[in-house]
This record gives structure tokens, C-alpha cells and sequence, in this order.
């Protein structure tokens, strides 16, 4: 069960992640470097929630 459950979080972080890197994409194309920023902190903030749960 608890396998499962990590998998299962694993999976929803790592779509998070992939959503949030677009964003940030999207953000240095119009040239929002705040918003940018602001998107890679939260960015590195999931990315280090995914490294926890494996």
C-alpha cells in the first residue's frame, strides 16, 4: 500500500513539474523574468518533493 501510495504521489509531481516548466516557458517568452523566477522557485520546490518520495 505504501508503495502504491508513493507512486501515485511520484505521478502527480511529476506532472506538476512538467505543467510548471511550461509555464516557466511561457513566462521567459513574453519576457516575465519576475514571474519567471517565481515559477522556478516553485518549480525546484516540487522537484525536491518528487526526490523525496523515491
Amino acid at each position: 500500500m505504501n508503495r502504491l501510495l508513493r507512486q501515485s504521489q511520484s505521478e502527480v509531481l511529476s506532472r506538476l513539474y512538467e505543467m510548471k516548466c511550461k509555464q516557466i516557458k511561457h513566462a521567459r517568452e513574453q519576457g516575465q523574468s519576475l514571474h519567471s523566477q517565481v515559477l522556478e522557485a516553485e518549480a525546484e520546490a516540487i522537484s525536491n518533493a518528487l526526490k523525496a518520495v523515491r
